[in-house]
Protein backbone atom coordinates (compact mmCIF):
# COMPACT_ATOMS: atom_id res chain seq x y z
CA UNK A 1 0.00 0.00 0.00
CA UNK A 2 1.42 3.61 -0.64
CA UNK A 3 1.37 6.48 -2.94
CA UNK A 4 2.98 6.19 -5.98
CA UNK A 5 3.63 8.98 -8.51
CA UNK A 6 2.20 7.74 -11.39
CA UNK A 7 -0.76 9.92 -12.18
CA UNK A 8 -1.28 9.34 -16.05
CA UNK A 9 -0.85 4.76 -15.31
CA UNK A 10 -3.23 3.16 -17.05
CA UNK A 11 -4.02 -0.41 -15.25
CA UNK A 12 -6.31 -1.89 -17.92
CA UNK A 13 -4.10 -0.81 -21.23
CA UNK A 14 -0.12 -0.98 -20.93
CA UNK A 15 1.29 2.94 -20.91
CA UNK A 16 4.02 3.11 -22.43
CA UNK A 17 5.54 5.68 -19.68
CA UNK A 18 4.47 3.19 -16.98
CA UNK A 19 5.72 0.13 -19.00
CA UNK A 20 8.70 -0.31 -16.22
CA UNK A 21 6.75 -0.15 -13.04
CA UNK A 22 3.78 -2.17 -14.63
CA UNK A 23 5.95 -4.73 -15.01
CA UNK A 24 7.65 -4.76 -12.23
CA UNK A 25 4.29 -5.14 -10.31
CA UNK A 26 3.63 -7.96 -13.00
CA UNK A 27 6.41 -9.58 -11.88
CA UNK A 28 6.06 -9.63 -8.76
CA UNK A 29 2.50 -11.30 -8.84
CA UNK A 30 1.28 -8.15 -7.46
CA UNK A 31 -2.50 -7.03 -8.68
CA UNK A 32 -3.93 -3.51 -8.14
CA UNK A 33 -7.19 -3.29 -5.90
CA UNK A 34 -7.78 0.68 -6.04
CA UNK A 35 -10.72 1.34 -8.07
CA UNK A 36 -11.40 5.26 -6.53
CA UNK A 37 -9.77 8.12 -8.67
CA UNK A 38 -7.82 10.73 -6.23
CA UNK A 39 -6.39 13.58 -6.33
CA UNK A 40 -7.40 15.41 -9.96
CA UNK A 41 -8.72 12.31 -10.93
CA UNK A 42 -5.07 10.32 -10.66
CA UNK A 43 -4.99 6.68 -8.89
CA UNK A 44 -2.25 7.51 -6.72
CA UNK A 45 -3.01 5.72 -3.82
CA UNK A 46 -2.44 2.15 -4.29
CA UNK A 47 -3.33 -1.13 -2.49
CA UNK A 48 -1.35 -3.86 -3.93
CA UNK A 49 -1.89 -7.55 -3.31
CA UNK A 50 -0.17 -10.89 -4.42
CA UNK A 51 -3.62 -12.54 -3.65
CA UNK A 52 -6.96 -12.01 -5.97
CA UNK A 53 -9.79 -11.86 -3.09
CA UNK A 54 -7.07 -11.10 0.10
CA UNK A 55 -8.00 -7.09 0.05
CA UNK A 56 -11.55 -5.95 -0.68
CA UNK A 57 -13.58 -2.68 0.41
CA UNK A 58 -10.78 0.14 -0.55
CA UNK A 59 -12.03 3.40 0.24
CA UNK A 60 -10.06 6.91 0.00
CA UNK A 61 -10.94 8.67 2.97
CA UNK A 62 -9.71 12.27 2.43
CA UNK A 63 -6.31 13.82 3.17
CA UNK A 64 -4.84 13.90 6.35
CA UNK A 65 -4.66 17.20 7.87
CA UNK A 66 -2.18 19.28 5.26
CA UNK A 67 -1.15 16.16 3.52
CA UNK A 68 -1.90 16.29 -0.15
CA UNK A 69 -1.94 12.25 0.89
CA UNK A 70 -5.09 10.44 1.00
CA UNK A 71 -5.99 7.88 3.64
CA UNK A 72 -6.68 4.71 2.23
CA UNK A 73 -9.09 2.27 4.15
CA UNK A 74 -9.33 -1.44 3.25
CA UNK A 75 -10.46 -5.16 4.87
CA UNK A 76 -8.18 -7.96 4.42
CA UNK A 77 -10.66 -10.62 3.54
CA UNK A 78 -9.28 -14.01 4.96
CA UNK A 79 -10.32 -15.17 8.43
CA UNK A 80 -6.86 -14.98 11.13
CA UNK A 81 -5.75 -19.26 10.64
CA UNK A 82 -5.58 -20.42 14.43
CA UNK A 83 -2.06 -22.55 14.96
CA UNK A 84 -2.68 -25.35 16.89
CA UNK A 85 0.09 -26.01 18.81
CA UNK A 86 0.70 -29.80 18.96
CA UNK A 87 3.10 -28.93 21.81
CA UNK A 88 1.53 -29.69 25.40
CA UNK A 89 1.72 -27.51 28.35
CA UNK A 90 0.39 -27.50 31.86
CA UNK A 91 -2.44 -25.35 33.27
CA UNK A 92 -0.74 -23.85 35.99
CA UNK A 93 -3.84 -22.67 37.80
CA UNK A 94 -5.12 -25.84 38.47
CA UNK A 95 -1.59 -27.13 40.49
CA UNK A 96 -1.81 -28.08 43.38
CA UNK A 97 1.86 -26.39 44.65
CA UNK A 98 1.74 -27.88 48.52
CA UNK A 99 1.13 -31.62 47.07
CA UNK A 100 3.66 -30.87 44.63
CA UNK A 101 6.44 -29.45 46.71
CA UNK A 102 5.56 -32.70 49.14
CA UNK A 103 6.01 -35.47 46.15
CA UNK A 104 9.16 -33.67 45.49
CA UNK A 105 10.29 -33.44 49.40
CA UNK A 106 9.80 -37.40 50.37
CA UNK A 107 12.79 -38.09 47.75
CA UNK A 108 16.17 -38.26 49.34
CA UNK A 109 17.95 -36.05 46.68
CA UNK A 110 21.52 -36.93 48.08
CA UNK A 111 21.31 -40.68 47.99
CA UNK A 112 19.54 -40.34 44.54
CA UNK A 113 22.27 -38.18 42.87
CA UNK A 114 24.94 -39.64 44.74
CA UNK A 115 28.20 -40.24 42.61
CA UNK A 116 26.08 -38.91 39.30
CA UNK A 117 27.51 -36.25 36.99
CA UNK A 118 25.62 -33.41 36.21
CA UNK A 119 23.92 -34.61 33.39
CA UNK A 120 22.62 -37.91 34.93
CA UNK A 121 21.46 -35.94 37.89
CA UNK A 122 19.57 -33.81 35.47
CA UNK A 123 18.10 -37.08 33.99
CA UNK A 124 16.97 -38.60 36.97
CA UNK A 125 15.35 -34.79 38.64
CA UNK A 126 13.21 -34.18 35.71
CA UNK A 127 11.68 -37.81 35.67
CA UNK A 128 10.92 -37.28 39.20
CA UNK A 129 9.65 -33.39 38.54
CA UNK A 130 7.65 -35.27 35.35
CA UNK A 131 6.30 -37.84 37.49
CA UNK A 132 5.50 -35.72 40.15
CA UNK A 133 3.32 -33.29 37.80
CA UNK A 134 0.85 -36.22 37.01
Amino acid sequence: MGDFNHPDICWRADTAGYRKFLECADDNFLLQVTEELARRGAMLDLVLTNKEGLVGDVKLKGSLGCSDHEMVEFKILRAARRVHSKLTTLDFRKADFGLFRDLLGRIPWDKVLEGRGAQDSWLIFKGHLLQAQK
